[in-house]
C-alpha cells in the first residue's frame, strides 16, 4: 500500500494524508461482448478470497462454484520464504482458472410446495489440510462442505502386446490388425474372420508364450476432483442469508431471517439454535436477521445485523440461547427525519469484521458505517454511497431497486473500505481520520473512466415510466450529482478485497473483474 497512514503521535492532519490509491485494471474472466445476452444462470452471486489470498471462489445463480488460483507468486518461491526475506512483490496479483463444479441443483419442497433455486448465496473457505482445499457453499436451504484435491491419473500398462506397436497408455493401434484370421486367447487359430475380439488388440501366430495381467500405474498427470463431504440440510425454515466459519476451525454458523444455527463441520445431522428472534405471534414481527459473521479471532463472539439498521454482538459464553445481546450498535434517528422509506433504507445488507476484530463494517442502502466494538453510541465513520439517490427513493421503491443488497469489504490493513453501486460502479473510501479519500471506479478495463455525461437534455423522471417498463430495464437511467449517468439494471452487488494486498475482485453480471493499486 502507498502510505501507511498517520504518525503514532496522534490523529493525522489533512496535509499528512497518504496519496489516494491509484487503481489499475488487472484481469477479467468471462468478459461480455457488446450486445451479448447474459444467461440468468451465469450471473455471479458470491465472491470470496481464502485467508492466504492465493485462491478465489465465485458462485453463480446456476449453482456452480468456480475456483481460481494465484500464479504470480510461484516465480518467487513459497510465500513463507518470501516473508522471511522481506521480499516485495513488484508484480500485481494474477489469477488463473483452476476448476469448477456443480454445487447445488434446483429442488422442490413437496411439503411446502416451494421451489428451491440452485443459486449460490454464500461461499466460505475452510482450513486447508494435506494440500486439499475445503469450502462451504449454500443456497437458500442447503449447505454443502466440499473438498477439492488433485488426484494423479492412473493408467493401465504392460499389456500382452508388441512394445513397438504399443502407445503411451498401453493400447494398441488399430493399424496392427493385419491378419485376416482370428487368433484365440489360448493361441489357437480360427479360420473365420476376426470380428469378435475388438479392433485394437492383435495376437501373434501361435499365441502368447505367457499371460501377463495388466498393471495399473500412476502417471505424473493430475486432475482436480471436487467431492461433497457433508450436506447440512433441513435446519432452516427461511432462506439462508449468511454462513461464517469460526476461528476454532471446527464450527460454523448459518443464518436465515429469524434464526442462527451453530454447526460442527463433522456433524451434518445436528445443529444448535443459538439465536431465535421469531415471536410467538408472527404479527408481532418487527425485524429480521439480514447478515451474521463470526469474530475473526475470538471463537466465542459473533455479530449479526437486522432490517432495522442495528448490529448486535453476542457472546456464546453467556448462555446457550443468545437472544440477549452483549452489545448493540445503532445510529440514533435524527428528529423529524422519519419517512415511509426510513426503515427500508436502514436495513443492513452485509456486515464484515475488520481483520483485527476491533471494527465492524456495515452496509445499508445509502451508506457504509464503520463501528468500533468498544463504542456503541455512534459509528466512528459514515461513508455516503447513495446520497444522491435520496430524491428518487419513490422511484427506487417502484422498481424494487431499493431492496437491492450490496456487499461490503475492508482491506487487510483496515485503512480502506469498498462497496458496490449501480451502473457497474464501486466505491473505495479511506478510513484514516482527517482524510477524505473517495474513489469511484467502473467494472471495466478502464476503471477510472467517467460515465457518459448527458448535459444536453435533462434526466427523464422515472415517475413518467410504467412499473412494467422499469422492471424490464428500459429507460431506467438517470444522472447523479456529478453529471454521470447511472443505470439501475446494471448493479455491482458482490465484491471482495484481497486479505493482504490492495486488490479487489468484483462481479458485473457474469464477468469477474480484478483490480490492483
Amino acid at each position: 500500500m502507498k502510505g501507511n497512514g498517520a504518525d503514532d503521535a496522534g490523529p493525522p492532519a489533512e496535509s499528512s494524508c497518504p496519496p489516494p490509491l491509484e487503481w489499475k485494471f488487472s484481469q477479467v474472466f468471462g468478459e461480455r461482448i457488446a450486445g451479448e445476452e447474459v444467461q440468468e444462470v451465469d450471473i455471479i452471486s458470491a465472491i470470496e478470497f481464502d485467508k492466504s489470498g492465493d485462491h478465489l471462489a465465485t458462485g453463480d445463480r446456476g449453482g456452480r462454484v468456480v475456483l481460481f488460483e494465484r500464479t504470480d507468486v510461484r516465480d518467487y518461491g513459497p510465500r513463507k520464504d518470501m516473508e522471511k526475506q522481506d521480499h516485495s512483490i513488484s508484480r500485481h496479483p494474477e489469477f488463473r482458472y483452476k476448476t469448477e463444479f456443480q454445487s447445488h441443483e434446483p429442488e422442490f419442497d413437496y411439503l411446502k410446495s416451494l421451489e428451491i433455486e440452485e443459486k449460490i448465496n454464500k461461499i466460505k473457505w475452510c482450513q486447508t489440510a494435506n494440500h486439499c482445499l475445503f469450502l462451504l457453499s449454500t443456497n437458500d436451504k442447503t449447505i454443502k462442505y466440499w473438498k477439492v484435491e488433485e488426484k494423479k491419473v492412473k493408467k493401465i500398462s504392460e499389456m500382452n502386446a508388441d512394445a513397438l506397436e504399443a502407445v503411451g497408455n498401453g493400447s494398441i493401434s488399430s493399424s496392427s490388425m493385419t491378419s485376416p484370421k482370428g487368433y484365440l486367447p489360448n493361441g489357437g487359430c480360427s479360420d473365420r474372420p476376426y470380428t469378435h475380439l475388438g479392433h485394437d488388440v492383435s495376437f501373434p501366430p501361435g499365441g502368447f508364450p505367457s499371460l501377463r495381467l495388466p498393471v495399473v500405474v500412476t502417471s505424473q498427470e493430475t486432475s482436480l476432483i471436487a467431492r461433497c463431504r457433508r450436506i447440512y440440510a433441513h435446519a432452516h425454515d427461511y432462506h439462508i442469508n449468511s454462513i461464517s466459519n469460526n476461528s476454532d476451525g471446527e464450527t460454523f454458523i448459518s443464518a436465515d431471517d429469524l434464526r442462527i444455527n451453530l454447526w460442527n463441520l463433522e456433524i451434518s445431522n445436528q445443529s444448535f439454535n443459538i439465536v431465535d428472534v421469531k415471536p410467538a405471534n408472527m404479527e408481532d414481527l418487527t425485524e429480521v436477521i439480514t447478515s451474521a459473521e463470526f469474530h475473526p479471532t475470538h471463537c466465542n463472539m459473533l455479530a449479526y445485523s437486522s432490517s432495522k439498521g442495528s448490529v448486535r454482538l453476542i457472546d456464546l459464553r453467556q448462555s446457550a440461547l443468545c437472544d440477549n445481546h452483549s452489545k448493540m450498535f445503532e445510529e440514533r434517528e435524527a428528529p423529524g427525519s422519519r419517512s415511509f422509506f426510513t426503515e427500508i433504507i436502514a436495513s443492513i445488507s452485509d456486515i464484515k469484521f475488520a481483520k483485527d476484530g476491533r471494527h465492524i463494517l456495515s452496509r445499508d442502502y445509502m451508506t457504509l458505517k464503520l463501528w468500533d466494538i468498544n463504542m456503541e453510541s455512534s459509528p466512528v465513520a459514515i461513508f455516503q454511497v447513495h446520497e444522491y439517490l435520496r430524491p428518487k427513493l419513490c422511484d427506487l421503491y417502484e422498481n424494487d431497486s431499493i431492496f437491492d443488497k450490496f456487499d461490503c469489504c475492508l482491506s487487510g490493513d483496515g485503512l480502506h473500505v469498498a462497496t458496490g453501486s449501480y451502473s457497474n460502479l464501486f466505491r473505495v473510501f479511506g478510513c484514516i481520520p482527517g482524510c477524505n479519500e473517495a474513489t469511484t471506479l467502473e467494472a471495466s478495463k478502464n476503471p477510472m473512466r467517467r460515465q457518459v455525461q448527458i448535459p444536453s437534455r435533462p434526466a427523464r423522471s422515472l415517475n413518467s415510466l410504467t412499473r412494467g417498463v422499469i422492471r424490464q430495464g428500459a429507460e431506467s437511467r438517470g444522472i447523479d450529482m456529478n453529471g454521470n449517468s447511472y443505470d439501475f439494471t446494471t448493479k455491482l452487488l458482490h465484491l471482495a478485497w484481497h486479505p493482504s494486498e490492495n486488490s479487489i475482485a468484483c462481479a458485473a453480471m457474469n464477468s469477474l473483474y480484478m483490480y490492483y493499486a
